[in-house]
């Protein structure tokens, strides 16, 4: 039996990671028992202690997002001329930016990561494949496949960069167009630092589009936790560098573990891999059997996704592969 025979179908919504609730309807079992291989989160998250009594109690002051930004600014050598906007995550910012620009049409290059196309479509805009368009989104790297872009791509009046992997690769960023008029970069903080329930996303580029985006947002938009757990971890230049070393050896493993059973590598990050396979549903079934959750799409039947696992998470893949 396949997933698509368990009625599943998580992905009818929204083409997403997750849905952990579904999969435990149909193959039984509660959260504890579940290894979620589906999203791409880091799984050795950053270490969160040490927040006040008032981080949770106070409406955030303007310090403290000035210390948030001040830090993401140095950690991603943000260009001086550009502004910074932190929200309750990217996909917020997602949802909100088609209201920067009149209607119109967008080139959002398939496949890609699919919150982008419903905001722009619920605004009224028409996707487009290919150019000249009035807006374009690029994943940088790209949501499943890893693809990088360059300078050149972003070319149109509004240019989204979807940098929520990038991380991973800073060398690669293109932060640094943040400064041309038109241009927003996405930052994701839940995936490289593991903690997606904080709900962090920033939006950096034209102070213009910015103030904005911010007006779109409203006041108090991140708790007073995210704040301070984000500005501390930005400043914490030696977890990151030792996290991508730990990523990057979680990738190489789990490769070599996958491509072992007759997958073969597309590509992905080292926050994710994506792989091609015979039957990428029939993988699903079996991982989620042992209730081991994985990613596939509406658009592939060949195509299955896999976050790493936890330290005492890879002998269980490896029995269930």
């Amino acid at each position: 039996m396949t997933s698509s025979d368990k009625n599943l179908n998580p992905r009818a919504r929204r083409d997403h990671g997750g849905g952990l609730d579904d999969a435990i309807q149909a193959y039984g079992g509660s959260r504890q028992d579940w290894l979620d291989l589906s999203t791409g989160i880091n799984p050795q998250p950053y270490p969160v202690s040490d927040l006040s009594a008032e981080d949770w109690t106070a409406l955030p002051d303007h310090g403290a997002f000035q210390r948030l930004t001040d830090a993401a600014r140095q950690f991603w050598s943000v260009p001086d001329n550009t502004a910074i906007l932190p929200a309750p995550g990217a996909s917020a910012l997602i949802a909100r930016i088609p209201a920067l620009a009149p209607q119109g049409r967008v080139q959002i290059t398939t496949p890609t990561y699919n919150e982008h196309a419903a905001a722009f479509s619920a605004q009224g805009w028409s996707i487009q494949p290919d150019g000249p368009t009035d807006a374009r989104v690029i994943v940088h790297p790209n949501n499943p496949d890893g693809r990088y872009w360059t300078e050149a791509d972003a070319n149109a009046p509004l240019t989204i960069i979807d940098e929520s992997f990038c991380d991973v690769s800073p060398e690669a960023s293109l932060i640094h167009l943040a400064d041309r008029p038109g241009v927003i970069v996405l930052k994701s903080f839940g995936k490289f630092w593991g903690l997606a329930g904080l709900r962090l996303g920033f939006a950096v580029g034209d102070p213009k589009l910015i103030a904005r985006l911010n007006d779109l947002t409203g006041p108090w938009a991140v708790s007073g936790p995210a704040l301070r757990i984000g500005a501390r971890a930005f400043q914490d230049t030696g977890w990151a560098a030792a996290t991508r070393r730990y990523l990057q050896q979680g990738a190489d493993r789990l490769d070599t573990l996958v491509t072992g059973q007759g997958a073969s590598l597309v590509g992905g990050t080292p926050l994710f891999r994506l792989y091609s396979v015979e039957d990428a549903a029939e993988w699903q079934d079996r991982l989620a059997s042992a209730h081991i959750w994985s990613r596939i799409f509406p658009y592939s039947t060949t195509y299955l996704r896999l976050g790493l696992p936890p330290a005492d998470g890879w002998a269980r893949l490896e029995a269930a592969l």
